[in-house]
């Protein structure tokens, strides 16, 4: 069995995936793709790195962030996970995953653009795991549009809210209650420097992410809280079957790359371990870049 510790040429390591032309509404169901995201369910094996950690993971429940908090949970952290109240079989099935490893798992249902939700999130889930120490916001809104003048003025606004506000605000309410040697992990993208004409919104967000990130690590690594950004590239998540891309283009999907194929949720999950872990001591305001090679600054 293939796990994060054998050496298997990456162009193979997983399935290059052909899939169908497929699309769903609302934010998408992972469960109902074809085929399904690994989210490391059956390979990611932990090794305590993450012991006594008390860690959220904004957007658990499918995808990145699913595969994120399985790794986190494997790895010893009790972990409370958030997500809309429509992907509840997905984030039950993570939930599953997490009390499978033997640690406390909370699920957290609400949309991050409504009001006080982050900062509800927030005391929630450090309620819920008798602390807080570590953050992983990976929750995305994105959403093809390929005629500016057709981009609806609520659809940017709405994706900058999901994005970026709402990060803004879970930062905000958790960094009170954070102690020294916590850690916070961002989640920008490849488009955060190759914007796609057909998502300019979703681009500008990362971008800003991006930045926004690192003038916080500036700021939070006085109080001993490190802040981090892991930047992935095509990944086979909900978020493309949810209008994240054209139909058309989902057959080929990341095979464009140098690798030729889309990763798996589970392949960026070691990322967000990495800066989570104590192995990531003295980086701070760092962008990892999980892209199948493609070029970046």
């Amino acid at each position: 069995m293939n796990d994060q510790y054998t050496f298997d040429d990456p162009r193979t390591r997983y399935p290059a995936i052909d899939p169908p032309e497929q699309q769903q509404g609302g934010t998408g169901l992972q469960s109902e793709m074809d085929p399904v995201p690994d989210l490391g369910e059956s390979t990611y094996r932990g090794t305590g790195r993450l012991q006594g950690r008390k860690a959220l993971v904004v957007g658990g429940d499918s995808g990145i962030g699913g595969a994120t908090a399985i790794a986190f949970a494997r790895e010893g952290a009790d972990v409370a996970i958030s997500y809309l109240g429509p992907e509840e079989s997905d984030a039950q099935h993570v939930l599953e995953q997490i009390e499978a490893a033997g640690v406390t798992g909370v699920g957290i249902q609400g949309d991050l653009t409504d009001g006080g939700f982050p900062e509800q999130l927030v005391e929630r889930a450090r309620t819920a795991l008798g602390g807080l120490d570590a953050l992983a916001i990976i929750a995305g809104k994105q959403v093809t549009s390929k005629d500016l003048t057709q981009l609806p003025d609520e659809q940017f606004v709405e994706t900058f809210e999901t994005n970026v506000f709402a990060l803004l605000r879970i930062v905000k309410a958790a960094v009170p209650h954070l102690p020294p040697g916590s850690t916070i992990v961002t989640t920008a993208s490849l488009e955060t420097w190759q914007a796609s004409p057909e998502r300019i919104d979703y681009a500008s967000t990362k971008g800003a992410i991006n930045t926004l990130s690192k003038g916080i690590a500036q700021q939070l690594a006085e109080k001993g809280i490190r802040v981090n950004t892991v930047a992935p590239g095509p990944t086979w998540t909900a978020l493309q079957v949810s209008g994240g891309i054209p139909a058309d283009e989902i057959p080929e999907y990341g095979q464009d790359g140098p690798l030729g194929r889309a990763a798996q949720p589970a392949e960026l999950a070691p990322a967000y371990v990495f800066f989570t872990s104590a192995e990531s001591s003295y980086v701070v305001g760092a962008t990892l870049s999980v892209n199948g090679g493609v070029p970046t600054p």
